[in-house]
């Protein structure tokens, strides 16, 4: 299993996030990315290989052209605009107000985000577009000499929608890897997110569209961000009608429940026989991770990596790095998957 990464991930580091109503150090900090190196090398895994320059004909088709114009003019307008800290909205468009794009960027900020705690850097664009080049040039390995491969990709991407960010994702890596793979010829792909949140940037990307087949196994939005979209009642609308499947599991969910969850995902997925399937990888439903709330324990994710692999075995696999915040276990977390996976 190749490994796509780039350097260029660091460039983006806010300072600070809100949480608790305290700006505290950001949970989606650079070293998670150095803890998954260090733990797939230790293991024998192939050194990271950088990705090709993004082509944005795919990212075109999957976000708008005006939010994709903001993120790469967010900084700019920022700094013109005389501020000095980091770009986080202050203002939303809520309900009955006017959803019309203002010229002021930090309202701009508030119409294109969902959630306060993402800030914008000097660097953020660039690592945004490094990250989904990590997805677009992993996805483009698949095929017969590379049946799976592992995008380690730095922001995280499923939260983004089609014209919004936040939780910490700005390009929606793996239905970007998706829009890659139709656009190369494949009729059907399945995207399974095990992130402890919702993939509601996924999930809005594709509820329209009968090509993807989407499901998401995930905290309770009762209880859990991103708490307005991941209802099981959304499966999908017009011709998307059916390629929507969530499974929404309440605090303190352990091992047992959740591998049922997954087994159901996977049963639906081999009944839809898709040309490829991506994984959206967040270990962030680890027992010691400090923003959710299921119990999952390093074994874990060993069995589950072993159990995707076996009922899945004849179809390319691309996994796409998301969430997990326990920062010291996510290279161990990740590279069990991945094990499992490859030794099903």
């Amino acid at each position: 299993m190749r490994t796509i990464a780039s350097t260029d991930h660091a460039l983006h580091f806010p300072k600070g996030e809100l949480s608790g109503g305290e700006f505290v150090r950001p949970f989606e900090c650079p070293e998670r990315w150095e803890y998954i190196v260090r733990a797939l090398t230790d293991s024998g895994f192939s050194a990271p290989e950088a990705p090709a320059a993004l082509d944005m004909t795919s990212v075109a088709k999957i976000h708008g052209d005006d939010y994709l114009r903001f993120l790469a003019q967010a900084w700019s307008l920022w700094e013109a605009d005389g501020f000095s800290g980091e770009a986080i909205p202050t203002v939303f468009p809520a309900r009955r107000m006017r959803q019309r794009e203002p010229d002021h960027i930090d309202a701009k900020l508030g119409y294109f985000a969902m959630a306060l705690e993402t800030a914008i850097t000097p660097g953020t664009w660039q690592a945004v577009q490094s990250s989904a080049a990590c997805a677009q040039t992993a996805a483009r390995l698949l095929g017969p000499s590379d049946s799976s491969a592992f995008a380690l990709c730095r922001p995280p991407g499923h939260h983004a929608g089609i014209d919004l960010y936040g939780g910490y994702c700005f390009i929606n890596n793996a239905a970007l890897a998706a829009q890659e793979l139709l656009d190369a010829g494949a009729s059907r792909v399945a995207i399974l997110d095990v992130d402890f949140h919702h993939g509601n940037g996924t999930q809005d990307i594709f509820y329209l569209r009968d090509e993807v087949l989407f499901l998401s196994l995930h905290g309770d939005p009762q209880r859990a961000f991103p708490n307005f979209l991941g209802y099981a009642d959304e499966t999908g609308h017009g011709a998307g009608e059916g390629f929507n499947a969530n499974y929404p599991m309440p605090e303190g969910t352990g091992y047992a429940v959740w591998a049922d969850a997954l087994s159901h995902a996977l049963r639906r997925i081999t009944h839809y026989t898709p040309d490829a399937l991506i994984v959206s990888l967040g270990v962030d439903t680890f027992e010691r991770d400090p923003i959710s709330f299921f119990k999952l324990r390093c074994d874990d994710f060993t069995d589950y990596g072993r159990t995707i692999g076996r009922q899945t075995a004849s179809i390319p696999t691309l996994f796409v790095m998301e969430g997990g915040y326990a920062v010291e276990e996510i290279g161990i977390n990740t590279r069990n998957v991945l094990s499992g996976f490859l030794g099903a």
